[in-house]
């Protein structure tokens, strides 16, 4: 990724914390769903605990640099050709579920069976 679309990013991501914290003057904002079900093709829908996340990571741009805080956004980034059909499943869960089993820490299903529901 070159410099300009590093600043981009990074500008952008201010943006939406003044946006979040600065305007409300509270760190209290809408988090989303408690739990999700992400859609996960021919395999089946993917349940997802969104706050359980959270809790964990503690910083929503862990997950949200890829898509926006938004439902639907992944399957329109997908539509639009922007993320790759397992982009986020590959880049982000199952990477972040193994890197979490090797350093011997609770973690989350680290195979596609694990997640999907049919």
């Amino acid at each position: 990724m070159n410099k300009k679309m590093i600043l981009i990013q990074t500008i952008i991501q201010v943006m939406v914390c003044f946006l979040i914290f600065g305007l409300t003057g509270s760190t209290e904002y809408n988090k989303g769903a408690e739990n999700m079900a992400l859609e996960g093709g021919t395999k089946g829908e993917i349940p997802f605990p969104h706050y359980r996340h959270q809790e964990i990571l503690g910083n929503c741009t862990v997950c949200h640099k890829l898509f926006m805080q938004k439902s639907g956004s992944v399957e329109n980034l997908k539509a639009k050709g922007v993320l790759k059909k397992k982009q986020v499943m590959n880049k982000l869960c199952i990477k972040c579920h193994r890197a979490e089993r090797k350093a011997g820490k609770p973690h989350g299903p680290t195979t596609c069976t694990k997640c999907h529901v049919r």
